[in-house]
C-alpha cells in the first residue's frame, strides 16, 4: 500500500473541506443570526501489513473529517427601528412553519406577509406560544413586542413569540443559513426569554478573523500539494530506476 500518497491524500481532502468551511462562513457574515461553523478532524489509525518490523505492522495516522462543529456565540445586536424585528438576548430560538414541519431560527427579522402574518425572511409564519401562526389584523397599527415575547398593540395583546431551547444544540441540523432542524430532539419552553425589540442579532462571523484562517488554510492546501508532488517525483524515479535494472 502507497502510504505517503495516501496519508497526504487524506490531508488534502480534510484541508478542503475546513476551506469549505470557512468560504461558507465568510459568505454569510451578513446574513442575521447566522452561526459560524468550524471542521472538526480527528486521527484514524491503521495497521500497515506486510512490511518488515513489529509482527502486527506499523501504524499509519490519517485525517478523518469526523464532525462539524457550530459556535453558539450571540451575533452583535444591531437596533433597526423596525418594530416587527426582534432580537434574543440570550439563549433560544423562534419557531416558524416550514412546508417540512417546524424548524427553528435565531434570525429575527420579520415581516408581515399578504395575508396578515407575520412571517420571516423566506416567507414562513412565524409561531406563537401554542405553536400557531401569529395574525396581525389591519386596525393593528401600534404593534409592540414585550421583552417576554407578548405581542399586543392597541387593541390588547395578539399572542406571545414562542422561544424554545434544545439540550444539545451542536446536534441540531442545518437548513440553509438560518433554519435549523431540532433532529429528533425535544423543544424545551424558556419560561423567560429576553427579547429586544426594534433590534436584529447579526451573524456571529468575525471577518477578519476569517480571513486570517481562509489563508493559512490555504497555505496549508499549498503545502500538502507540493508534498504529494514531490512524493509522486519520488516514485517515478524509484521506477525508473527498477525498470533500468531488469533492462
Amino acid at each position: 500500500m502507497d502510504s505517503p500518497s495516501y496519508v497526504i491524500l487524506s490531508r488534502l481532502s480534510a484541508q478542503l473541506r475546513a476551506t469549505q468551511v470557512t468560504a461558507h462562513n465568510l459568505a454569510n457574515a451578513d446574513t442575521p443570526g447566522f452561526r459560524a461553523s468550524r471542521p472538526v478532524f480527528a486521527e484514524h489509525l491503521a495497521q500497515q501489513g506486510r512490511i518488515e518490523g513489529p509482527r502486527a505492522g506499523r501504524a499509519v495516522s490519517y485525517a478523518w473529517d469526523r464532525a462539524t462543529w457550530r459556535d453558539a456565540a450571540p451575533g452583535p445586536i444591531t437596533r433597526t427601528g423596525n418594530p416587527l424585528d426582534v432580537a434574543i438576548s440570550g439563549e433560544g430560538f423562534f419557531a416558524v412553519e416550514t412546508p417540512r414541519g417546524e424548524r427553528y431560527t435565531r434570525a429575527g427579522r420579520f415581516a408581515l406577509g399578504a395575508d396578515g402574518r407575520l412571517v420571516d425572511q423566506q416567507g414562513h409564519a412565524v409561531l406563537n406560544a401554542n405553536g400557531q401562526p401569529i395574525a396581525i389584523a389591519p386596525n393593528d397599527t401600534r404593534i409592540e413586542i414585550l421583552g417576554d415575547g407578548t405581542i399586543r398593540s392597541e387593541n390588547g395583546v395578539l399572542g406571545r413569540l414562542r422561544l424554545v431551547r434544545f439540550e444539545d444544540e451542536q446536534a441540531l441540523r442545518a437548513e440553509g443559513d438560518r433554519l435549523f432542524d431540532a433532529a429528533g430532539q425535544d423543544p424545551q419552553e424558556i419560561p423567560r426569554p429576553a427579547l429586544v425589540q426594534g433590534a436584529v442579532e447579526g451573524s456571529n462571523v468575525q471577518s477578519v478573523l476569517e480571513m486570517t484562517r481562509m489563508m493559512a488554510e490555504l497555505r496549508e492546501f499549498q503545502m500538502a500539494t507540493q508534498f504529494l508532488e514531490r512524493e509522486t517525483e519520488r516514485q517515478q524515479s524509484v521506477i525508473e530506476r527498477l525498470l533500468r535494472r531488469r533492462g
